[in-house]
């Protein structure tokens, strides 16, 4: 049972690094493999309002949230051999792997969602530091490295949110055809 604790732990840990140094840190340059995170994900949360309307499609569709499933994938096949030695430790593994992409996927369509069960995920993406806020399930690798900067609720927040809010209204009314009499 302690594979659970540890499992936990280290899953967090690698969110963080992961997230920190190689979605952010190999996929700021465009010719990476992990440049869809940045370039794709990140530009589509702000453009949007957390939204990125690319976790409506499947696992094989091209575009970032696919290579984002089929890395989670990869991983977890990569640590299968280990079942034998440590089985509460892969499980927890998995099972956060599974988490991180249910909860993941679910705050880009649903940003009410992200603003209430994750908010440090959305100030990851909203706040005006997008080189913070790195886990997504939780933050404790952001407290224990000192990367959690609190965006949401702040007056800040509420004055960029009615400002995106508009811009997103006007650009509505810009696409909408008048109707003919």
């Amino acid at each position: 049972m302690l594979g659970i604790v540890v499992g936990v732990v280290v899953a967090n840990a690698a969110e963080w690094v992961a997230h920190r140094h190689i979605l952010h840190g190999l996929g700021k340059r465009k010719a990476s493999f992990w440049s869809f995170h940045w370039h794709e994900h990140h530009g589509a949360a702000r453009r949007n309002d957390h939204v990125d309307d690319a976790y409506r499609s499947g696992p094989f569709a091209k575009n970032a949230q696919a290579k984002e499933t089929w890395v989670l994938v990869g991983i977890g096949l990569a640590i299968t051999p280990m079942i034998p030695f440590t089985p509460w430790f892969v499980g927890t593994l998995w099972a956060h792997g599974l988490l991180y992409y249910t909860l993941h996927r679910r705050s880009h369509l649903d940003p009410e969602f992200a603003r209430r069960w994750l908010p440090w995920h959305y100030d990851h993406h909203m706040g005006p530091d997008q080189n913070a806020n790195w886990c997504v399930t939780w933050p404790l690798f952001d407290w224990i490295m000192g990367t959690r900067k609190v965006y949401f609720g702040t007056e800040r927040e509420q004055t960029d949110r009615a400002r995106r809010q508009a811009r997103l209204a006007q650009q509505a009314q810009g696409k909408r055809t008048p109707v003919s009499a």
